[in-house]
């Protein structure tokens, strides 16, 4: 039990959706064979009951087969099962006909209700699975319709009234228009959620091109205009020391004075992209996250706290937020900022089953997290809660004399940002 749990939940949505549309249709081989074989023998003999219990079974068999062939073939997995169509097709009629043939020729109304009930069933259930392979709206009530009419034109030969002919017809339509109804919005459902699914990663990949967009325009902002000039001064000095002025010194001093400068601004634009804000990481993974359509609630107050902490839990914050939307499943998360008898607590809890990553360096993967919470003296613990949820707590101490060290729960809004 706990094997097909863990299948379950190691499966993604659009993954989940179409296991469960799958087995719906595989199902319909039990509801055919349920609802249409069994009862044939309560109402025909022995002998002859075997026989249509025999052609339902292969019916439904082949149906389900259909099924699944369609199915792959929607999802682009291999090509439309043509002749598995036409197969099914034949198979239908020929079923459906003997099975009229019997409730025809056959002695007694018991027969005749067994032959009747085989005959529309599988039509309709016919009528339906193909559906699947088909994707116009138009062509697929054409389908529908043609078995209907199929139905009542084969009754005609056999001798059977207009008013029962038609009222065969009209039972094979609803039928196999239900079915269809199903499997078209099955499909529809399922490649609806297949767009959403690479909707979402979609944001994901643009959230950080963005990022890397504003990397670019900082370091952009802050060596464009220092090269432009140390270009400038350097041509400068090449054309004083051609002269022999003792200005070329001067030129080359600022030069470097320039270029240090320029390395010190540097610095200070990766450290700051290195170094994440708590607050602002909070901020940006509510608005990710939810972006991405998970509900997320962020409590606490980065306010105060001192900055080598603030760098270490905004990584942890950075990096959970990350693995909710490329591993997990979730539908609801949780990040929560405590500060409880001189330790910062951040907890990260959602609903979905997450693969802890385990990346050795410094920068991806709880692995990675471990390292840098250790520089500050901090702990990590992740690990699975309940039967489908993962959490992850990050505890950092306060060192002495900040404000924050007084152990009271900060448990007010950062920035608002509560949901």
């Amino acid at each position: 039990m706990s094997g097909a749990a863990g299948w379950w939940r190691g499966k993604t949505t659009p993954a989940k959706v179409e296991a469960y549309t799958r087995w719906s249709f595989h199902f319909f081989v039990v509801i055919e064979i349920a609802l249409i074989g069994l009862p044939v023998f309560a109402q025909a003999g022995p002998g002859v009951a075997g026989w249509l219990m025999a052609m339902v079974v292969v019916h439904a068999l082949l149906c389900g087969l259909t099924a699944s062939r369609a199915l792959d073939w929607t999802r682009g997995r291999r090509a439309q099962p043509v002749r598995l169509l036409w197969v099914l097709a034949a198979a239908t009629y020929a079923v459906a006909v003997v099975a009229l043939v019997l409730r025809k020729h056959g002695s007694g109304p018991d027969l005749d209700a067994a032959g009747s009930s085989v005959f529309t069933g599988v039509l309709a259930f016919g009528a339906g699975t193909m559906a699947l392979a088909v994707r116009n709206r138009k062509r697929v009530l054409s389908l529908v319709a043609g078995f209907a009419c199929g139905a009542g034109l084969v009754s005609f030969p056999l001798g059977y009234p207009g008013a029962t002919a038609l009222f065969t017809a009209f039972v094979v339509f609803l039928g196999g228009a239900f079915l269809a109804l199903s499997a078209f919005f099955s499909v529809w459902l399922l490649d609806a959620v297949y767009e959403l699914d690479e909707a979402r990663e979609t944001r994901t990949r643009l959230a950080v091109a963005e990022e890397r967009l504003r990397f670019g325009r900082d370091l952009h902002d802050v060596l464009g205009r220092n090269l432009a000039v140390i270009a400038l001064k350097s041509e400068l000095a090449v054309q004083l020391a051609r002269r022999e002025r003792p200005e070329a010194v001067e030129q080359m001093i600022e030069v470097q004075r320039i270029a240090q400068e320029s390395q010190r601004e540097v610095r200070d634009v990766v450290r700051g992209y290195r170094d994440a804000d708590l607050g602002a990481e909070l901020i940006g993974a509510k608005g990710v996250l939810t972006a991405a359509g998970i509900s997320c609630e962020v409590t606490g107050d980065a306010d105060g706290l001192p900055a080598e902490v603030q760098s270490a839990l905004g990584w942890v914050v950075r990096e959970a937020a990350t693995n909710v939307l490329r591993h997990g499943d979730a539908g609801r998360c949780a990040v929560g900022l405590q500060v409880r008898e001189g330790y910062v607590v951040l907890t990260v809890e959602n609903d979905g089953a997450v693969a802890s990553g385990s990346g050795g360096g410094g920068g991806s993967g709880l692995a990675g997290l471990r390292e840098r919470l250790a520089g500050v003296d901090g702990t990590l613990e992740a690990g699975p809660v309940g039967t489908d949820g993962f959490r992850v707590v990050a505890s950092v101490p306060l060192s002495g004399g900040t404000a924050a060290d007084t152990g009271t729960t900060a448990d007010t809004n950062v920035s608002g940002v509560t949901s």
